[in-house]
């Protein structure tokens, strides 16, 4: 059972996805946020498998509230189009995933699930939208260089960062798909990285991917 907090300020939206989740056999929604503070609450009391995040909410937004709780729980952010600026500080902040409102109802219960499971959720619509806040960016800090990731990972990570899929991946440098995801789990272990998120941050902040690229 993937137990599941939902953190929004809008009680419409809130109950929606509420009542969505728990029509769900392997889904139960074990609380609900009004406000980021009340999400870092609920989320430090029931320890989730995974937070539905709003972005903007009263007392303490989700950028904030994700960064607290990210040692205890999986976040997906539920974002709009006009909050794109907040993707990168998310991701910083230790998001997982992001979704839009507009999400289609099944796309909104397998992202859970696909979160829950320990994978980043990032399509490439906020993908390249990430991109283009990289690219409005001041000058970014590094973080640690590439040392020891050989020049076939750094493909692969420059790929990631572009919003392909695995299966794209492997279309693109002609390998199996088993290869792929050999060179990704090298990739995580040696960027210390915990997702694909982490990957798409780790690429832009290591110089590997210029921002205007």
């Amino acid at each position: 059972m993937i137990r599941v907090v939902v953190a929004d300020d809008q009680a419409l939206i809130r109950g929606s996805f509420t009542v969505l989740v728990d029509s769900e056999p392997d889904l139960t929604v074990v609380g609900e946020a009004a406000t980021g503070a009340e999400a870092v609450a609920v989320a430090l009391e029931q320890q989730p498998d995974v937070v539905l995040m709003d972005v903007r909410m009263p007392e303490m937004d989700g950028i904030e509230a994700t960064r607290r709780i990210k040692d205890v729980s999986r976040v997906l952010v539920v974002t709009m189009f006009d909050l794109d600026a907040y993707v990168y500080d998310a991701l910083r902040a230790g998001a997982s995933g992001f979704l839009l409102k507009d999400t289609p109802p099944a796309d909104l219960l397998s992202a859970v699930r696909v979160v829950a499971r320990g994978e980043a959720l990032l399509a490439p619509a906020v993908t390249r939208r990430l991109i283009e806040e990289f690219t409005r960016a001041p000058v970014l800090p590094r973080v640690k260089g590439l040392n020891g990731v050989t020049e076939r990972e750094k493909e692969v990570l420059m790929l990631i960062a572009r919003g392909l899929s695995n299966n794209e991946i492997a279309a693109h440098l002609q390998v199996s798909l088993a290869t792929v995801k050999t060179h990704i789990t090298r990739l995580l272990a040696k960027l210390e990285a915990r997702d694909r998120a982490q990957l798409v941050i780790a690429a832009y902040e290591s110089g590997l991917v210029a921002a205007s690229g």
